[in-house]
Formats: structure tokens, sequence, C-alpha cells
């Protein structure tokens, strides 16, 4: 229970620390998005995106990430800026792509450029978290809640992730929009 709440409370920090640029370039995945379709880096070639860690059944910063992706997605939209949206689920055993398409259009009306992905065991995605994005995913036995990170990561056209924002801070859409016009 102690490293239960040492793991909690080191999330909670690296979540709060300002915008971070990281310089990791993304290892190729495919996984299976809210359609049932295959979608991963070779639909991402050459195209910047963003991307965060969700699960459907949260019970606490899920349902205002997403809000906030939505947010993102119509405020990009407006600056006529072309992006994709990619969130990962971390609770893959519950999260079928019927359930995330039920989820997504809780938030979104504009899937079209946002793809929800499933598709993978509970270890893969806490081993690809850990790899490609530097940042932990952990479901614990004692419950159905998983530990992941808060943060909006934003993803060169190169693979390259660029930098990572909070969704708690309040100016990260306009931190986003001008790192991607630069």
């Amino acid at each position: 229970m102690k490293h239960f709440f040492t793991v909690i409370i080191l999330l909670c920090l690296s979540a709060c620390a300002p915008g971070t640029s990281s310089g990791y370039h993304m290892q190729e995945f495919t996984f299976k998005n809210q359609k049932g379709e295959d979608f991963g880096t070779d639909q991402l070639k050459g195209k910047t995106w963003i991307a965060d860690f969700i699960f459907t059944n949260c019970e606490t910063v899920c349902p205002p990430m997403t809000a906030n992706m939505a947010f993102l997605q119509s405020k990009l939209q407006e600056a006529g800026i072309e992006a994709e949206f990619v969130s990962f689920s971390v609770d893959p055993q519950t999260d079928s792509p019927q359930v995330l398409s039920d989820y997504q259009q809780k938030f979104s009306g504009n899937p079209e450029n946002w793809n929800m992905l499933t598709g993978y065991t509970q270890k893969e995605i806490e081993t690809f978290a850990r790899e490609a994005f530097q940042t932990l995913v952990q479901k614990p036995q004692s419950s159905d809640q998983v530990i992941h990170s808060t943060n909006f990561y934003l993803i060169g056209p190169d693979g390259k992730i660029l930098r990572s924002y909070s969704f708690t801070e309040g100016i990260y859409a306009e931190k986003i929009i001008k790192e991607i016009k630069k």
C-alpha cells in the first residue's frame, strides 16, 4: 500500500510539471480504433498529432481530460490547423472499440481526426506507455481504476514527441497551437 501511494504522489507531481520537451521518437504501433479498424503510426506519418491516455470507467480525471481534448480539437479547427488526436485506453479489457466509440460520442461531434485506441493487453499498454511516452500506466489488482498520466503529448510530423502539457494548465491550448505553428 505504501508503494501504491508513492507511485500516486510521483505521478501527480510529474503531471503538474510545466510542459516539457522530451525529444523521444515514437515507436511503431498498430492498434484497433473505435471503429474496430487498424490504426497506428502508418496513418500518422507526416502528421502532427496529440495523444493522451484515458479509460472509460475512470472516476476522476478522464472525463475532464476527454472534454479538454474535444475543446483542443475545436480550437485547432477554428485556427485552421490540421492535427490528429489519439487517445490510448489504459484499460483495454474493458474498453472495446464499441465502448470507446460510445464514450467519444459523449464528448466530440467530430470523430474523423480523433482515434481512440485499444486492442492490446494491459501489459502491452503499460510497456508501450513507458517506452514510447516515458510515462507510467499501472492497473492495481485491487482496483478497477488505472494510474496514468494526465498529460497531452504533442508529436511532430517526424514522429518526435515535441512536448507534453498537463490538461490542468488553463493555457495549454494556446501553447499547443503556438508550438504547432512553429
